[in-house]
């Protein structure tokens, strides 16, 4: 009489013919799920990994935010877009960042894929407060003043240099 335990099925076998699968109790599906959102929130308080900078780069951050210009109020304008960086954008990054255009796409919270052109503005900056804070009221106004959903943002780790 052989009783093994088969690696990847996790079912005990005799015989060779499985035996029943043993079901979890309400307790253990109640200790994965608390695991398994533990572990998700834990990774998402992790801040960017640690850029290895040559002395005469200091580390940075770059960021890309994506701003959809279709809204509820309409589409908007080129001199919405110029005025929105003038008042808003450059008094908090008056260093410099880059502008442009593309296409874009994306789905909406009722599930639609919305097609829109889309304003590109990259910042660089060092990773502190003040910056994270001057970032977040971009998106804050950028979203309130044109009744936009969503502003996409993607940060990471740089190393610059002038």
């Amino acid at each position: 009489m052989k009783i093994f335990r088969t690696q990847h099925t996790a079912r005990y076998r005799f015989r060779g013919k499985p035996a029943r699968k043993r079901r979890n109790t309400a307790a253990q599906d109640g200790l994965t799920i608390v695991c398994l959102a533990s572990s998700l929130a834990l990774s998402a308080c992790s801040s960017l990994p640690r850029l290895e900078c040559p002395k005469e780069e200091p580390p940075s951050v770059q960021e890309m935010l994506y701003f959809g210009t279709d809204g509820p109020a309409g589409i908007v304008s080129r001199s919405q877009w110029s005025d929105f960086l003038k008042f808003t954008v450059t008094p908090r990054f008056t260093q410099g960042f880059t502008v442009w255009q593309g296409d874009g796409q994306w789905q909406s919270v009722d599930g639609k894929v919305q097609h829109e052109s889309t304003y590109i503005l990259s910042l660089v900056h060092p990773d502190n407060d003040s910056n994270e804070k001057a970032v977040q009221e971009i998106i804050g106004r950028y979203k309130l003043q044109f009744r936009q959903e969503a502003v996409l943002r993607v940060k990471f780790p740089a190393c610059t240099s002038f």
